[in-house]
């Protein structure tokens, strides 16, 4: 498992860094636990979960994979670097949610008590909040960085102005700036390569990079014309018309059984080389691998004994390019 710095900080990170959006709905603790001790085994060093995780699920299910994550980390917590995010509903009231001073010291206190630790190394804002001014939440950062409840903030799914706009606010205000980003990115999805990830790279911000296996749909097991299957992220509660809207067009799922069918003809694994692909691109620090089995992530960190051939890449190209272009309210 290689080790790689975090944007321009001396923080070190495993490049597969593991995701538990699962944990909690679609996968049960035990086989939580056992998907960690995969990666444990693995060298991966890095954990990624948020406050309203597991996903597809609602507010009685709120914090439920931080408690997992946390009680698997007893014991081990110092070998881990651990990022967690706030910013979506954890409760029925206006405060309960956005990137409000109010908001983000109450759920980094909350998260803290779940994961059952002193501090979290990376935090991130998992939205922009429209309502709530950039240095207000910066400020909030700041304080908690200073408390040593946090060591770094990070941003998901943002755009590059908003990235660049705090970074100016950080930089004139003297405050903790965002450095690592959690951009969306696949061989079916790469908008970011345009502004977000030079940007990124430029600054010295970490990209850090979710669903480099579109969901499942780049490991090339679902076919044109099947129903969403049960169990998988295209039905898991309020998260199927996300993964749905996202990658369940009958446009991809042609694209990826050619891409498939190409890759298996020169004996590789789309699953491997959809992942490798990610990992190859300029700006990325990282890639979160999510399972809801164990074998399932061994099999994907087979990516990382691979090596990609100017065929491969030219498949991946082709299979972009494939695609139709979309509005960009159909791509969130």
């Amino acid at each position: 498992m290689r080790t790689v710095r975090l944007g321009r900080t001396g923080l070190k990170v495993s490049e597969i860094c593991l995701g538990t959006m699962t944990f909690g709905l679609q996968t049960a603790r035990d086989e939580a636990f056992a998907i960690m001790d995969v990666a444990q085994e693995a060298g991966v060093d890095f954990l990624d979960a948020a406050d309203v995780y597991p996903v597809g699920g609602d507010l009685a299910t709120v914090g439920r994979t931080e408690e997992i994550v946390g009680d698997w980390l007893r014991g081990k917590r110092e070998r881990f670097v651990l990022a967690t995010k706030a910013h979506m509903p954890v409760g029925p009231g206006p405060n309960d949610r956005g990137n409000s001073r109010r908001h983000l010291l109450d759920a980094c206190d909350a998260s803290l008590r779940r994961l059952q630790t002193d501090f979290i190394d990376l935090y991130y804002i998992h939205r922009w909040d429209e309502e709530t001014p950039i240095d207000e939440t910066l400020s909030a950062l700041d304080d908690l960085r200073r408390a040593g409840k946090i060591r770094y903030a990070g941003c998901s799914n943002i755009a590059a102005w908003q990235i660049m706009s705090s970074l100016w606010n950080a930089e004139r205000n003297g405050t903790v700036r965002f450095d690592a980003v959690q951009p969306r990115y696949n061989i079916l999805f790469r908008s970011i390569e345009a502004e977000l990830l030079p940007a990124a790279q430029e600054f010295g911000v970490g990209a850090v990079v979710f669903n480099p296996l579109a969901g499942g749909m780049l490991t090339g097991k679902y076919k044109r014309g099947e129903a969403p299957r049960e169990g998988t992220r295209f039905t898991l509660g309020s998260a199927a018309s996300v993964y749905q809207r996202r990658y369940w067009q009958d446009a991809q799922i042609d694209v990826v059984e050619r891409l498939a069918a190409d890759l298996s003809s020169r004996g590789k694994s789309i699953t491997h080389v959809a992942l490798k692909w990610v990992l190859e691109q300029p700006g990325v620090t990282a890639a979160i691998v999510g399972a809801s089995r164990g074998e399932q992530l061994r099999d994907s960190l087979g990516a990382l004994t691979i090596e990609l051939d100017e065929a491969d890449r030219k498949a991946c190209d082709e299979a972009w390019y494939a695609l139709p272009r979309r509005r960009p309210e159909e791509e969130r």
